[in-house]
C-alpha cells in the first residue's frame, strides 16, 4: 500500500484497510517515513521509537478488548494542534522559549488514543493561538492549500493544513473567537466548534481560559461527528468541563429557518458575496428558510473580546513567562496581549455586566431561528496583506465568528462554494449550546448535497449509504433500546411484540458500557453500566407506541431500570440501565460486547 493511496483518506477508509488485511504498523511507519520533515504546517513529528510505543500500546488495548471493533478509531493517525500537550513531546504554542515536554497527554488526546487513534505529530499555530491568519509563528507562516499567496487562516493554521492535504483524516485545533472555524472555511474542510466545555481543556495552553474550546477539523461532517463523540465527556480536572444534557437538541426540524444578516459584510470582497449568494440558492433547495436579521448586535459582543478586559486573559494565560520573556513573543501578539495592562478589576466586571445583558438579547434573536447561518470568513486576503496590515484584517477574518464563544453558543463550518478565482468558500452554522449533534445532521445532509471535493485533495466525497440509524421513529412511538433478554428471539422478546413495537435497527452503544450477567435473575438477564472503560455492547432498537411504554416500564424488574443510552453514532435513546448495586456476585461479560453472543457461547 503505498503512502499516496493513503493521502486523502477518510476513517472510514483507514478503517475498511485495517478490515481488508492492512495492520497499523505497515501503514502508518509508511506514512511517517514519507512525511515531509520541512513541511511548515508540522512544529514536531514523531520518530519511529513513539510510533512503535503507540502500536504497543494500542495491540494491548485491542486484546483488552477482545477485539478492534471496540476500538472506533482503531489505527486511524491525527494531528495535534502545538499549544495541546502530548506525553513526551514538547509543547510550544508556536513560541520556542516557552516550550516545555508534556508529561501527560491532554485530556481530550488520551480519550482519542483510548479509543484507538495515534498521533503523527504537532502542528503549528498563530503563536499563543493569537490570531486568525496563520502567519505569526517563528515556525513560518502556514500557506494556503489551495493558493500559496494565501493566508491558511489560525490560529489552528497546521491542523487545517494537514486536513486539508489529505495527510491525516482529522486533527485537533482550539477555538477561543475562530480559530477551529475560519481556517476551515478556507480550505474546504470541516470544523467543528464544540459548546464550550463539551470537550476537556486540560492539558491545553489557554488563551482565554474562560471561552477555549479545543475544536475539530476533518474533511467530512461525519468524520468530524465520530471524534467529537470519541472526545467529548466530562473531566473534573478541568474546572470548566460539562457534561452533555440528556435533552440535548438531537436535529434540527426538516425544515429549518436559519437567521443569515440582513446586510452582510464582505469587506468589499465581491467574489466571496457572489459564493455566499450562491451558497444560500443551494440551502434552499434542503427546503431551509433564509431570515434576514440585524446582527448588529453581535459587533457590540465582539467589542467586549477584542476591545475590552477579555484580553487580559490571554496576558493571565502566560503572565509569568510574559514578564520575563516579552522579547520572545510574536511582535503582533505581544501588541494585543499586553493591552491587557489598559484594563482593571472594574473594567472586567463592568464588561461581565454587559456580556450578560447583550447575551439576553442575543439568545431572544436565536431563539427566533432554528440556527444561525454566516459566512465564515467574509474575505480571502493574501499573505503579504495581512502582514502589512495584520490587526484589521485579521479583525475582517473573524466577523462572523468573534462573538459565539462569548455567547456559549456551539458551531459547525462548511464547504460551501468555489469562487471564481479557485479560492474556497465556507458557511458556518451557529446554535445555541448543546446543538452540536443537531447542527451535524444537518451539516452531513448538506454536504450530501453540494457533494464537493474534500478539503484539497481532489477526492470526491462520496456520502455514505443512509441507513436506519438516520430515521426517527414515526409520530406516536418512542424508541428504545434492549439488550438482554428482550432481544429478537429472547424469552421476553414478546412484552414488545404483544405491545406492537416494531424492530427499527441493531446498531452497538458508544464505547462507554460494561456488561455483566447478573446473579440469581430468571429468566438470565444481563446488566448494562456506563464505564470510563467500557466498550460497545451490541442493541436492538424498538420502536414501541407511546400508549404502550408506561406499562412495559411498570413491569421492569429493579435493579434494571429505563434510562439513556448513547450509541455509536452519538444518538441518546431510552434503554435499559442496571444499579450499581446489582453487581455484586455478576460476571463482567463485556467482551463478548453483548448479550447474544455471550449467551451463544455458553449454550
Amino acid at each position: 500500500m503505498g503512502v499516496f493511496k493513503m493521502r486523502g483518506w477518510t476513517i472510514g477508509d483507514w478503517q475498511a484497510a485495517y478490515r481488508d488485511g492492512a495492520t497499523p504498523s505497515s501503514l502508518l511507519r509508511t506514512l511517517l517515513d514519507d512525511m515531509d520533515k520541512e513541511d511548515v504546517a508540522w512544529i514536531s513529528l514523531i520518530d519511529h521509537a513513539f510510533l512503535d510505543r503507540q502500536l504497543d500500546a494500542l495491540e494491548a488495548r485491542r486484546q483488552t478488548l477482545s477485539g478492534a471493533s471496540a476500538l472506533p478509531l482503531y489505527g486511524v493517525p491525527f494531528a495535534v494542534k502545538d499549544n495541546i500537550d502530548v506525553a513526551t513531546m514538547h509543547t510550544t504554542a508556536a513560541c520556542p522559549e516557552f516550550s516545555y515536554t508534556a508529561t501527560a497527554h491532554a485530556a481530550v488526546v488520551q480519550r482519542l488514543v483510548d479509543a484507538g487513534a495515534i498521533v503523527l505529530g504537532k502542528t503549528n499555530l498563530d503563536q499563543f493561538a493569537t490570531g486568525l491568519v496563520g502567519i505569526r509563528s517563528p515556525y513560518g507562516a502556514v500557506p494556503n492549500t489551495f493558493d500559496p499567496d494565501y493566508v491558511c487562516g489560525g490560529s489552528s493554521s497546521g491542523s487545517a493544513s494537514v486536513v486539508a492535504r489529505g495527510i491525516v483524516p482529522f486533527a485537533l485545533g482550539t477555538d477561543t473567537a475562530g480559530s477551529g472555524r475560519v481556517p476551515a472555511g478556507l480550505n474546504n474542510i470541516v470544523g467543528l466548534k464544540p459548546t464550550v466545555g463539551a470537550l476537556s481543556g486540560h492539558g491545553v495552553v489557554p488563551a482565554c481560559r474562560t471561552l477555549d474550546c479545543v475544536s475539530i477539523f476533518a474533511t467530512t461532517v461525519a468524520d468530524a461527528e465520530l471524534v467529537f463523540r470519541q472526545a467529548e465527556g466530562f473531566d473534573a480536572a478541568d474546572g470548566y468541563s460539562r457534561g452533555r444534557p440528556d435533552d440535548a437538541l438531537a436535529a434540527l426540524p426538516a425544515k429549518p429557518r436559519f437567521g443569515i444578516p440582513a446586510r452582510p459584510e464582505f469587506f468589499g470582497d465581491a467574489q466571496s458575496e457572489e459564493a455566499y449568494a450562491q451558497a444560500l440558492a443551494r440551502i434552499a433547495e434542503t427546503g431551509a428558510e433564509c431570515v434576514p436579521l440585524d446582527f448588529s448586535l453581535f459587533d457590540q459582543v465582539t467589542a467586549l473580546l477584542y476591545d475590552g478586559p477579555w484580553v487580559a486573559e490571554r496576558y493571565a494565560a502566560i503572565e509569568g513567562f510574559a514578564k520575563q520573556h516579552a522579547d520572545a513573543i510574536h511582535p503582533v501578539v505581544r501588541d494585543i496581549i499586553f493591552r491587557a495592562r489598559e484594563f482593571s478589576a472594574t473594567d472586567a466586571f463592568n464588561a461581565q455586566y454587559r456580556l450578560a445583558a447583550l447575551k439576553r438579547e442575543a439568545d431572544k434573536l436565536l431563539a427566533s431561528v432554528d440556527a444561525l447561518l454566516v459566512p465564515t470568513a467574509p474575505s480571502h486576503y493574501r499573505i503579504d496583506e495581512v502582514a502589512a496590515d495584520p490587526i484589521r484584517l485579521n479583525s475582517h477574518m473573524g466577523k462572523y465568528t468573534n462573538f459565539v464563544n462569548l455567547l456559549n453558543w456551539c458551531a459547525l463550518a462548511l464547504p460551501a462554494a468555489f469562487r471564481g478565482d479557485g479560492l474556497p468558500f465556507g458557511l458556518t452554522l451557529i446554535g445555541p449550546a448543546w446543538s452540536d449533534q443537531a447542527l451535524s445532521a444537518f451539516g452531513k445532509k448538506w454536504q450530501a448535497l453540494q457533494a464537493l471535493p474534500r478539503g484539497a485533495t481532489g477526492e470526491a466525497f462520496v456520502a455514505p449509504v443512509t441507513a436506519a440509524a438516520d430515521s426517527e421513529p414515526a409520530p406516536g412511538y418512542l424508541r428504545l433500546a434492549v439488550v438482554g433478554a428482550h432481544l429478537s428471539g429472547m424469552p421476553l422478546n414478546r412484552e414488545l411484540t404483544e405491545r406492537k413495537a416494531v424492530l427499527a435497527e441493531a446498531t452497538t452503544t458508544a464505547a462507554t458500557y460494561r456488561l455483566y450477567a447478573l446473579a440469581n435473575t430468571t429468566p438470565p438477564k444481563p446488566g448494562l453500566v456506563r464505564s470510563s472503560s467500557g466498550a460497545t455492547i451490541a442493541v436492538e432498537l424498538w420502536d414501541m407506541p407511546m400508549h404502550a411504554f408506561g406499562s412495559f416500564v411498570a413491569g421492569v424488574p429493579a435493579p434494571l431500570g429505563i434510562g439513556t443510552l448513547e450509541l455509536i453514532d452519538g444518538r441518546r435513546v431510552k434503554g435499559f440501565i442496571c444499579e450499581p448495586c446489582a453487581l455484586e456476585g455478576a460476571r463482567d461479560i463485556t467482551a463478548f460486547q453483548g448479550w447474544r453472543a455471550y449467551c451463544k457461547a455458553m449454550a
